[in-house]
């Protein structure tokens, strides 16, 4: 049989491995696509959206690089809203609602059509490593393919378990088939591998909901959108309404009265869950405070009846599930089509990748998404992406691309993972970013856009675009630096109704700008009109820019002190042991984790600013001892 060589094989097609494999083919690479069901490629097995709190900024980051997340989602949204619009830029969140049916038919279209992207149905049951160096993989009818990099997104399927009350059956997601054979070769290939949980709530017929005792959740008639290249004409103004209910006492106490039969709480579920996104039996117990937990009913799609019930994550018996669900308010009569469950699944400890998300231990291999330990069709996406692109630019031979934590939330997630490792489903949040005044929504594509130019998945045209936004921004920034009001009398009188302190005297229209109770619109009636308008997302960057001016220069003075640090390597091979006076725990960290930088190994938890200042002082004096790597 003939060789069948390529530059890149990915093997999975859900969120990670279609970022992965768009970004490796599109860079020029060779690519091949394995994964378990072609029917399910880009399938979303929980909530059908896309978006929120941290990781709708994480989207338009995948955007701003040239990935393909919020394009798909742009097109197949059946409701957006942008979140957090009573709170500053840096909270600020899209999220959009997805037909989840759609999304996927038109991820696996965007797939089919990309030229170097070969897609083939199969169960990857190893990987062909020869020295430590990964030379591609074996499917289970014995067919190998060969490649110079292989990217692992495996989701929720190595060696998957559904668990519903006391059931438990090996199963991949959503009853799809697991992958055992290649979670038993990647522990004997010695990576270490760690086991987690996640769930999913039922889903319920929509026609047998009372939607009447429920309040609705409308979405936004101003347009918003994921990627930076659609435009607002192509808003939809037709959108499906989400809908709002609670739990009740009388849930709870069903919850209560059947503990004794909550997997999580009989033992049957041996994975760690997640914090964040807890089944509703945690919440109830956890939170044994609380009257009422909140309950969204999200339609699955515009031509589907299935409705998902967000926040009743569960894997009770099936009884169990139909009793809570009639007690909540509009569900009374609700017919349950499909029942929540939890899974159980395998996952690479993470603290064993590079920043590149290549595994120290075999070269060439990298792994992203949920098999890292994260949750979420985001965080998986973002790690696809930098996966394709790093295994792309290493296969090319260049520099390899790492988002620093002043970059991109991106880069907070992958560091996040490689420094500090994770005991349960990571989940990204606004909290774990110090510097999210600086990664906002409304900036990923001034932060990253050439970035996705230099390494080819930013078109010319499109940067030449936001080199014209850009341009845009800074002279309107400019105009209004330069325009002094005066402080006339029609003035006085808009500032009086928009209980703005009187003028004094004349002022710049940029510092009256930073009130806060005035906007650019405001200020606009009163500044000379300019030669070309000024579009929506030119002015609205503009008013940030004014009005947070003080706080993201301290952000970035910071910034520039973290850019100095990362700038000191540490030698790879470097034996932490020989470092005279460092801590045992510093020495244990340190040689766990393998920093890259000092500024990495400041962040590592048990390494003291001591131990820092000792490992600088050694490096700096260059008598490196040398790790020996047969001990490793």
């Amino acid at each position: 049989m003939e060789k069948q060589q390529y530059d890149v094989i990915v093997v999975g097609g859900g969120h990670a491995g279609s970022e992965a494999s768009l970004a490796a083919a599109r860079m020029g690479m060779k690519t091949l696509l394995v994964t378990l069901n072609l029917d399910i490629i880009g399938f979303m097995p929980c909530n059908p959206s896309i978006g929120g709190p941290a990781k709708g900024v994480v989207v338009r980051e995948i955007d701003a690089l040239g990935g393909e997340m919020g394009r798909n989602i742009d097109k197949t949204y059946i409701q957006m809203r942008m979140l957090n619009t009573g709170k500053g830029p840096a909270v600020r969140a899209l999220r959009a609602q997805a037909d989840k049916f759609e999304y996927q038919n038109e991820m696996k279209k965007t797939l089919e059509n990309t030229e170097n992207l070969d897609l083939r149905q199969g169960i990857v049951e190893k990987l062909i490593v020869e020295d430590d160096v990964v030379k591609g993989v074996q499917i289970s009818t014995g067919t190998q393919f060969f490649s110079k990099a292989v990217i692992i997104t495996a989701g929720t399927a190595l060696r998957g378990e559904i668990i519903i009350g006391d059931l438990k059956y090996s199963s991949g997601p959503n009853n799809s088939l697991p992958a055992i054979g290649l979670a038993d070769n990647l522990k004997e290939l010695g990576l270490e591998i760690d086991r987690f949980k996640t769930g999913t709530p039922p889903r319920v017929k929509s026609s047998s909901i009372n939607y009447e005792v429920t309040e609705i959740q409308p979405g936004d008639e101003t347009p918003n959108h994921f990627s930076f290249e659609t435009s607002d004409e192509a808003y939809k103004s037709e959108q499906l309404p989400c809908w709002l209910t609670y739990t009740n006492l009388d849930t709870h106490d069903v919850i209560r009265e059947n503990l004794h039969r909550a997997p999580m709480f009989t033992g049957i579920v041996e994975g760690v869950g997640a914090r964040y996104c807890p089944s509703i039996e945690d919440k109830v117990v956890r939170f044994s405070d609380k009257p009422r937990h909140q309950i969204f009913l999200e339609p699955e799609g515009a031509n589907t009846e299935e409705v998902y019930v967000q926040g009743l994550s569960t894997s009770l018996p099936e009884d169990v599930q139909h009793e809570m669900i009639h007690s909540v308010a509009g569900l009374e009569n609700a017919e349950v089509m499909r029942s929540g469950y939890a899974i159980e699944y395998d996952v690479v400890v993470p603290h064993q990748l590079r920043p590149t998300l290549e595994t120290m231990k075999i070269a060439g291999l990298y792994t992203a998404g949920q098999t890292n330990g994260t949750s979420g069709y985001e965080e998986a996406a973002c790690q696809g992406l930098i996966a394709g692109i790093n295994a792309s630019l290493k296969i090319q031979g260049k520099e390899p691309l790492v988002l620093k934590r002043s970059d991109a939330y991106i880069g907070v997630l992958i560091d996040d993972l490689v420094t500090k490792g994770t005991n349960e489903p990571y989940r990204l949040l606004t909290s774990r970013a110090e510097y999210r005044l600086l990664l906002r929504h409304d900036n990923a594509d001034l932060r990253l856009t050439e970035v996705g130019h230099n390494i080819g998945l930013v078109s010319d045209e499109r940067f030449n675009e936001y080199e014209m936004k850009k341009s845009m921004i800074e002279a309107e920034m400019k105009r209004l630096e330069k325009t002094r009001l005066k402080p006339t009398q029609e003035l006085q009188d808009y500032l009086a109704t928009k209980n703005s302190a009187a003028l004094k005297d004349g002022i710049l229209a940029a510092d009256l700008l930073r009130r806060p109770e005035l906007n650019y619109l405001d200020i606009a009636k009163f500044v000379e009109t300019p030669e070309v308008a000024v579009p929506r997302y030119v002015y609205e960057q503009v008013e940030i820019q004014a009005k947070y001016a003080g706080y993201i220069k301290k952000a970035n003075d910071k910034v520039d002190k973290l850019k100095r640090m990362e700038a000191k390597k540490i030698p790879a091979n470097i034996d932490y042991t020989q470092v005279n006076s460092l801590a045992t725990e510093a020495v244990q960290k340190l040689e766990k984790i393998r920093p890259e930088t000092i500024a990495q190994a400041s962040r590592i938890s048990g390494v003291n600013p001591a131990d820092i200042s000792i490992l600088m002082v050694y490096i700096e004096q260059g008598k490196i001892a040398k790790r020996d790597e047969n001990k490793a």
